[in-house]
């Protein structure tokens, strides 16, 4: 498991439009990124997570993060679901799990369903150090969305300090 204060394993991934997309490469803009992990495009508590962070973008932004959203939906499935639910974010296909166990964030079956990305935020500064972490073992429980966007704003003022 990836834990605080750690640095955060480097990864590529393909995003809805298929270009491949590395966190190191995102990190090396200098802004902290806000990495959620959700299990299904078009299920209902995921639909209003990323929806919840689409309308807090304007939040997040002040702290000048980049949010990037992985699930195991193929890069097909994940451009509908942007499309369709105008995400003005990054969503990144982990179709073939591997970041998910990378950052052991899966449950190993939902409802006949195996190896599903667990819900999860990390929030990781541009040196790559993971500034805040949460994971939830229960896929119908979101995160506190007051404590992500506080937490990046934290991150925002230690790097103009």
């Amino acid at each position: 498991m990836v834990e605080l204060g750690e640095k955060a394993p480097d990864f590529q991934l393909p995003d809805q439009d298929f270009n491949p997309v590395r966190l190191s490469d995102v990190l090396a803009k200098g802004r902290p990124v806000v990495l959620l992990f959700f299990p299904a495009a078009f299920s209902p508590v995921c639909t209003k997570e990323l929806c919840t962070f689409r309308d807090r973008m304007a939040q997040l932004e002040k702290a000048n993060a980049e949010v990037v959203a992985i699930s195991v939906d193929s890069p097909w499935c994940l451009k509908k679901f942007k499309e369709e639910n105008r995400l003005g974010f990054t969503l990144l296909s982990d179709y073939n799990r591997e970041v998910i166990k990378l950052y052991n964030v899966y449950h190993e079956e939902v409802k006949g369903l195996k190896m599903l990305a667990k819900r999860a935020v990390f929030i990781i500064a541009p040196d790559g150090t993971v500034k805040y972490k949460w994971v939830s073992d229960d896929p119908t429980v979101e995160p506190d969305y007051d404590e992500v966007i506080r937490k990046a704003n934290e991150i925002a003022l230690e790097r103009k300090a």
